[in-house]
């Protein structure tokens, strides 16, 4: 009742105003001005200035004070929006700034009004540094995503793609109707199985850019699945595909006509497109021979799989290979696991006595190798490796010959990120690093890297050198890359080559990332 009352109230105060039509009048008959003609022809002048009468050429530069974006960069931007609609992937080479590609075209869209809602998917590990580039350098609100936030009414929106797969995210994602979505590590999504796969394919789009500069990591399927995300049908299905290019694994046909097709949804620079002069990558190889003591062990590994299915597996039995080439911490954490699966108590009694043999050994070979490296440049070095096992050896090993370290790994969260970058430049010699060092982290300040332990996908080579040769970098980048001889680390490199191979048929050249030699130079595989 106290409702209607208050209506009936308001209904009496609200009256119709009938003074513009007095002032029509009066300038009809008497033909007085319409308007002030100075005001008129300042908002005349204003919205002439803010007209956009040309689709081509960069809007965006000139409002980013705070920014000067390299020729390459603008290039790219202007590609994308002029010649691919807003659909590409932005593959440059590591360091060339694909994060400020995508915030000029971001940027542009806004400015053009062409993008009022987008959606930035980014690893965990990222996620600040996206939303601290957007804001200073672009002047784009971005905010990062919460558990309680109305997405409808969040306009540019980082979060991680961890985050926004899993329900209720994941919902409350696929309800918005996003103008320009942004991904960026594309490449984790190479694996069409997988949930990220298929959250990204759900998602509604006008616009995608997909960030990497490793669009084919392991096999040429991997491309094809990126650029299905993107422009869906673009090389055909999944059938035609490979059968129109011959493409198995590690090898295409047709590869100019291919290559011609990637290119219409692909940007990349090299370093050496950029009119940049970039300091020099010195690439070596450096071979290892294990000791007789290493050796032995090495052999004994190989004969497990006869003694149980549990080491059976090809998987499992690689897996032991290669760590034994790391370290004895590596493996015998493995083979502890490993043994509470065995059966049979004359398993474990020599699965047992096989630890104790390796934790008698004396002798790392390869930490040796590390420490001669180390001990003669003197200077910053990284150390990549890919078990944490080993990365704990490794600064033990190193601190026991008077070097400083510190670690660097997956599970760390950006303030202990951040922390240990500027211990190691200003206190270490050394950063021990596993994968995850080599996404999201900018080390100019050094320019040597140790691949202790080398990755069955060459890109991911191409990712850790990337954390030093880069924009900034003021030194040649010395690579040293370890194998040793004669074990599974002689297929590896072997396997590197032919994967490096693939890239370069279909995507283009890729800067030296393991030695300059060859595939016919590179030593054949061993058995191992």
């Amino acid at each position: 009742m106290d409702n209607l009352r208050l209506c009936e109230v308001m209904a009496l105060k609200i009256e119709r105003s009938d003074e513009w039509k007095e002032g029509f009048i009066e300038r009809l008959e008497n033909r007085a001005p319409w308007d002030n003609w100075t005001l008129y022809k300042m908002s005349y002048d204003i919205a002439k200035a803010n007209l956009i009468t040309d689709f081509n050429g960069l809007q965006s530069p000139k409002y980013l004070p705070n920014l000067t974006p390299l020729a390459h960069q603008l290039k790219v931007a202007e590609t994308v929006i002029e010649r691919m609609n807003g659909k590409a992937i932005l593959a440059d080479e590591v360091g060339l700034g694909k994060t400020i590609e995508a915030g000029l075209i971001l940027k542009e869209y806004l400015i053009r009004g062409l993008v009022k809602k987008a959606l930035i998917l980014a690893p965990a590990s990222l996620v600040n540094q996206w939303i601290d580039e957007l804001s200073q350098k672009f002047h784009i609100p971005a905010i990062q995503y919460r558990k309680n936030y109305d997405l409808s009414q969040c306009q540019i929106v980082v979060m991680s793609i961890d985050m926004a797969k899993r329900s209720p995210h994941k919902e409350n994602i696929y309800a918005q109707d996003y103008d320009l979505i942004i991904i960026d590590e594309a490449h984790k999504l190479k694996n069409h199985k997988t949930k990220n796969y298929e959250f990204v394919q759900n998602l509604k789009k006008k616009f995608c850019l997909l960030l990497t500069a490793t669009p084919i990591q392991n096999n040429v399927f991997e491309l094809f699945h990126l650029i299905s995300l993107l422009k869906p049908g673009h090389l055909g299905n999944y059938e035609a595909f490979q059968s129109a290019f011959s493409a198995s694994k590690h090898d295409v046909e047709h590869d100019e006509f291919l290559k011609e097709l990637v290119n219409q949804v692909m940007v990349r620079n090299r370093r050496e497109d950029t009119g940049i002069e970039w300091t020099n990558r010195q690439v070596q190889i450096i071979p290892i021979q294990f000791t007789n003591e290493e050796k032995e062990v090495y052999n004994e590994i190989k004969l497990l799989k006869d003694l149980s299915p549990v080491f059976s597996a090809a998987f499992s039995m690689i897996t032991l290979q290669r760590e034994m080439c790391s370290s004895k911490e590596a493996l015998c954490l493995t083979l502890t696991k490993m043994k509470q699966k065995c059966t049979k108590q004359e398993e474990i009694s020599h699965v047992d006595a096989l630890i104790q043999k390796i934790m008698q050994l004396q002798i790392n070979s390869k930490a040796e190798k590390v420490f001669d490296i180390i001990s003669k440049v003197n200077d910053k070095v990284i150390i990549f490796t890919e078990y944490e096992a080993s990365q704990t050896y490794l600064q033990h090993y190193l601190y026991s010959k008077g070097i400083v370290s510190v670690h660097f790994n997956g599970r760390f969260n950006k303030n202990k990120r951040d922390w240990a970058k500027q211990l190691f430049r200003d206190k270490a010699q050394v950063l021990i690093a596993t994968e995850s060092g080599s996404e999201g982290i900018n080390l100019q300040f050094c320019s040597h890297v140790i691949n202790y332990d080398l990755p069955w996908n060459p890109m991911k080579l191409e990712q850790r050198i990337g954390r030093v040769h880069r924009i900034g970098q003021e030194n040649d980048v010395h690579i040293y890359n370890l194998a040793i001889q004669d074990t599974i680390e002689d297929h590896i490199l072997d396997l590197l080559y032919k994967k490096i191979g693939v890239f370069e048929k279909v995507v283009g050249e890729l800067d030296d990332i393991l030695s300059f030699v060859n595939e016919q130079q590179n030593p054949k595989s061993k058995t191992s």
